[in-house]
């Protein structure tokens, strides 16, 4: 087995084996301790398997792994940040177009169906969405080493090394795979409540795809993982958020989610671009630039 292999393989049983462990113990454990645990080995399972493989299977180090911000890219930083903004747009104008519902603005709706599934709004809170999407900016910004510890996974090892030559193969089989690593919690109906195994089993899965192109995208073009990591923790914060506000308890999320069937439309359109422009490059004249940022500080 060549050390390529051998690394993607030992990846893929790390991050997977400890991070079903931590969504069982999560989904499972009744005291706040153990269910903390377990969101955070989660979390941080991709990011675990990365090290370990890199420092002590593989051994070959971190000069890939794109730790450095490189804010000099700062305008691919901030599509990262912007971009759900934009996605949640689409899908509030074709949601109606496509007879799946209608964004409520006032969010009475929302808070009502949050409360509902046990999420209630603080009373501090605001509740028009103009200052709820403030919060949720900062939180992005604030969340990113969170989902470093995804991020640092997929995109700093497994979407470099799994078809090195063909870029967007390999954001496919990855985003395959990402998907499935959602499945403890998307078969509870984390993101698809009222259709869990058509959602994941089918419909996230092919969002994971769209958000491997763009994301590797962002990491190749900034040479950074933390683009990639604000990128999805703005996924998270402002994306799932605004959904969540807008359309819940007026529609079902298998459509009008972030990840649902009208996001492939903006998303889609975007890694379509992405792809059909030859913007993902081949991991070898990827580091090569990514050295050429490094020396040019």
């Amino acid at each position: 087995m060549n050390r390529n292999r051998k690394g993607v393989v030992a990846y893929l049983l790390i991050a997977f084996g400890l991070a079903w462990a931590g969504f069982e113990a999560m989904y499972r454990s009744k005291g706040l301790p153990l269910r903390a645990g377990g969101v955070v080995v989660s979390a941080f399972a991709p990011a675990v398997a990365c090290f370990v493989v890199r420092k002590w299977v593989t051994r070959e180090g971190f000069a890939d792994a794109g730790l450095r911000l490189h804010l000099r890219k700062w305008p691919y930083y901030l599509l990262a940040w912007l971009l759900p903004i934009a996605v949640v747009a689409c899908i509030v104008i074709l949601s109606p177009i496509f007879g799946a519902s209608t964004a409520d603005f006032s969010l009475d709706r929302g808070f009502r169906y949050l409360a509902s599934v046990g999420k209630p709004v603080p009373s501090w809170a605001p509740h028009s969405l103009l200052p709820l999407l403030c919060i949720w900016l900062i939180q992005a910004i604030v969340t990113v080493p969170i989902f470093f510890g995804e991020e640092f996974g997929w995109r700093g090892y497994l979407q470099k090394r799994l078809f090195p030559e063909s870029p967007a193969l390999s954001a496919v089989i990855t985003g395959l795979i990402w998907g499935a690593w959602h499945l403890p919690a998307n078969l509870r109906g984390y993101n698809f409540p009222d259709d869990p195994i058509l959602g994941s089993l089918v419909v996230f899965p092919v969002s994971c795809i769209f958000m491997s192109i763009i994301f590797g995208w962002l990491v190749q073009t900034t040479g950074s993982i933390w683009s990639s990591s604000l990128a999805h923790a703005a996924t998270n914060n402002i994306g799932g958020d605004l959904v969540l506000i807008l359309f819940g308890g007026g529609a079902n999320f298998l459509y009008v989610g972030y990840v649902g069937l009208l996001g492939w439309i903006p998303l889609g359109a975007l890694s379509a671009w992405i792809v059909f422009t030859g913007q993902l490059k081949p991991a070898a004249e990827a580091l090569h630039e990514m050295a050429q940022r490094a020396q040019a500080g």
